[in-house]
């Protein structure tokens, strides 16, 4: 049986694992080490908490994202994610699911302007081509083509 869209094979690499920076942007951070250690295709988890956070979902018929933003202190329960290759650089696609103070949790797609607290970042570069972004048309989604 053949899949479509065709899957691609990738063996483990290195194993990354640090602190990121208090104050700053979750993904912005996430690709900065990338790009310091020269990773173009990884997974990941992150644990922590943030200060703020934006988070969204796809609105599949309209084709857009639609997002909130999170004012308050919040335990990151779940972050999961990877990075690939987007316009040459290295991208990071990620989803987050934080609680408050209460438990209440909010989750979706995770935005810029999700500012750190405190994290840990488990990163697992994979060796292999890099997979590329590319619009899809179907979706209206950059995805791996």
């Amino acid at each position: 049986m053949t899949i479509k869209p065709a899957f691609a094979e990738f063996k483990q690499s290195r194993m990354l694992i640090g602190r990121l920076p208090h104050g700053k942007d979750i993904i912005q951070s996430i690709e900065a080490v990338c790009k310091e250690y020269s990773i173009k295709m990884a997974t990941f988890s992150l644990i922590g908490a943030v200060s703020s956070a934006v988070i969204g979902s796809y609105d599949q018929s309209r084709k857009v994202y639609d997002t909130f933003k999170l004012e308050s202190q919040l335990e990151i329960v779940s972050c999961t994610g990877n990075v690939s290759i987007k316009e040459g650089q290295p991208f990071v696609h990620a989803h987050i699911m934080l609680a408050d103070e209460k438990g209440k949790t909010f989750g979706g797609h995770l935005f810029s302007e999700s500012i750190l607290f405190a994290a840990e970042l488990n990163l697992m570069e994979l060796s292999g081509k890099p997979m590329q972004r590319t619009h899809d048309a179907t979706t209206g989604l950059m995805l791996w083509g």
